[in-house]
């Protein structure tokens, strides 16, 4: 099994510019967002939403590559850049998921595996989240709330709409796509990474997950950025 933090000669810096595309492309839309004059029932707000939970899933899959070390040819920068997003998705720990996804990739499937529950999905996804929230992000999360409505004058319905609601259906979109698709009922995989791959385009593969949905090609090849991963898909693994 290819080591998690195996050093690819090949991976060059661009990963970097595609990194920044991904978080000024949230700033910029986030920033639009808390100044927009909305109100409850405007049928824009569903469009808003959703373009932001990409963007934040985005961030997260930016992370993510940090982690695998894929962002940047200099360890000190993927740390650098995974913190970042990391803390503008919802004040993470980039140390504590850093720790989590190694073990994820070397006891796949497992029950030493923290992010896999062979239980029903809702289940699933509630010991997934309580994983990775943390007493301290929590505690961010308001601090930083507040400083947002009540020094930065954004509306709490702005706030709620654009900031809580987008990060939350992003994680529900990363567990679906990412984690219970792929590795549910790992008895039924006949490969050794225990992972399955989407039997979809290129398109709604970018959609779904930043073609994360294609899991057996990550898992196969963890040094594979995500925007070089939908080169290595391959539908004998579906």
């Amino acid at each position: 099994m290819p080591s998690i933090n195996s050093k690819d000669k090949k991976i060059s810096n661009k990963g970097i510019y595609v990194a920044i595309l991904v978080i000024f492309s949230w700033l910029a839309f986030i920033s639009f967002a808390f100044s927009y004059n909305t109100y409850l029932l405007n049928p824009w707000n569903i469009l808003i939403v959703l373009a932001l939970t990409h963007l934040y899933t985005g961030l997260f899959i930016t992370a993510h590559d940090s982690i695998h070390g894929t962002v940047s040819s200099s360890q000190k920068m993927n740390t650098i850049i995974g913190t970042i997003c990391v803390i503008l998705y919802a004040c993470l720990s980039y140390k504590n998921i850093k720790e989590k996804h190694n073990n994820h990739h070397k006891f796949v499937s497992t029950h030493e595996d923290p992010d896999f529950h062979n239980d029903s999905f809702l289940i699933w996804f509630w010991k997934f989240m309580r994983n990775y929230m943390v007493l301290k992000q929590l505690l961010l999360m308001a601090i930083l709330y507040n400083v947002l409505n009540f020094l930065l004058g954004i509306s709490q319905l702005n706030l709620i709409l654009f900031w809580i609601i987008p990060p939350l259906l992003s994680a529900l979109q990363l567990f679906y796509f990412g984690t219970y698709l792929p590795h549910k009922n790992p008895d039924e995989i006949n490969n050794s990474y225990k992972s399955r791959t989407q039997n979809i385009n290129l398109v709604l593969g970018f959609i779904s997950c930043y073609f994360f949905g294609y899991h057996y090609e990550h898992h196969a090849k963890p040094s594979i950025p995500w925007w070089k991963l939908w080169k290595e898909k391959l539908p004998q693994n579906s």
